[in-house]
């Protein structure tokens, strides 16, 4: 179990975010993500995935999309509210030490990505950030970003704050002009199936979070399969996150 810490920020339209702590959970890895249910009663009966925003001290920061019943009972909680959530669960992104780093994210998926670039920067790896969303007022905590990394690029669908265009045109410039020492990347699944094949001339490994449907979040309903050369993989065991190249794209639907 978990305990609120406040009550729910608005960070973004219908973007919330929570604080959560735990009275024993281990440190996660950057790219990890919490099993929350989120009614004692039957509907919804399954549990939902929220990748790792941040992390400090005991505390979990969760970044939540209101699209669903699910998620809007977990925007009503208040301060204090016991939360029952598991984790933290999965595999999570390679840290390097030192060199140079490609983060892409897309909408919701920026997410685990943070987590991730302040644990790199912690490390001493030079971070280029491309942060996607599709307007201006879907952005959540920009400043948090910008300062956080080395380098952070802005690009919004409709051209209402930064960069007109997809996060992944950013992302195939930078690669054209610099040699990166790992590239990752998390959001709609166009969008890593894109940024994957814009990659594919780049020696750098591509890590993937994937977002496709998990339900139990264990690896025993099999309902997040993924398909690949070698087999069928579960990204809520063998992943979330996964070698970019090794997904046979075309198995892959739906998102979180």
């Amino acid at each position: 179990m978990a305990r609120l810490i406040d009550n729910p920020l608005t960070v973004a339209k219908d973007h919330i975010l929570l604080r959560l702590r735990f009275d024993d959970a281990p440190v996660p890895a950057p790219g990890q993500f919490i099993n929350i249910r989120t009614t004692a009663f039957t509907d919804p009966l399954v549990r939902r995935p929220f990748s790792i925003f941040d992390y400090l001290e005991g505390t979990f920061e969760i970044v939540v999309r209101l699209i669903g019943r699910g998620t809007r009972l977990l925007g009503e909680m208040r301060a204090g509210a016991e939360v029952d959530a598991l984790g933290p669960l999965g595999n999570g992104f390679t840290l390097i030490e030192g060199g140079r780093a490609l983060l892409v994210g897309g909408g919701v998926g920026n997410a685990p990505l943070f987590y991730l670039a302040r644990e790199l920067e912690r490390r001493g790896t030079v971070t280029d950030y491309v942060y996607g969303a599709r307007s201006t007022d879907l952005i959540y905590q920009r400043e948090r970003f910008a300062s956080t990394v080395s380098r952070f690029h802005l690009s919004t669908d409709d051209g209402s704050e930064g960069r007109r265009g997809y996060c992944t045109e950013i992302g195939r410039e930078l690669l054209k002009r610099g040699v990166y020492d790992r590239i990752y990347v998390c959001g709609p699944t166009p969008m890593m199936e894109g940024m994957v094949r814009i990659a594919s001339e780049s020696p750098a490994p591509v890590e993937v979070s994937m977002e496709n449907y998990f339900g139990c979040g264990i690896g025993l309903c099999s309902g997040c399969t993924v398909e690949t050369p070698s087999g069928l993989r579960r990204a809520c065991v063998d992943g979330p996150v996964m070698d970019g190249r090794e997904i046979l794209w075309d198995s892959v639907s739906g998102g979180r």
